[in-house]
């Protein structure tokens, strides 16, 4: 698989683990807690193959960075009605942007 894929999935698992970590803070327990430690833990097994395949932290953690932020920006805006202002949207832009570079060899 791609490396790609492994950040995107990585990515994912990240963002579901802060979905969790805002529910939690809405309405705290053990259980969130427990799927809240799985999530990252997944998360970061799935960064694994990515690094190993890439082998630039650089790039590699740059993008990952830019992924989770922009799925945990979306959960926020989708999920939790929460707002942007010009400069965040500005910023998403900026991001996608970013990605483009960044995936070029």
């Amino acid at each position: 698989m791609n490396y790609i894929i492994w950040l995107i999935l990585s990515s994912l698992f990240f963002a579901t683990g802060e979905f969790l970590s805002k529910k939690f803070a809405l309405n705290p327990s053990v259980v969130l807690i427990i799927l809240i430690v799985i999530a990252y833990s997944i998360s970061v097994l799935l960064w694994l193959p990515a690094i190993m395949q890439r082998n630039q932290l650089s790039i590699t953690g740059t993008m990952w960075s830019v992924l989770s932020l922009l799925i945990t920006v979306l959960l926020g805006i989708l999920i939790f009605s929460e707002k942007l202002s010009a400069a965040g949207l500005a910023g998403i832009f900026a991001a996608f942007i970013a990605i483009i570079l960044l995936s070029l060899e």
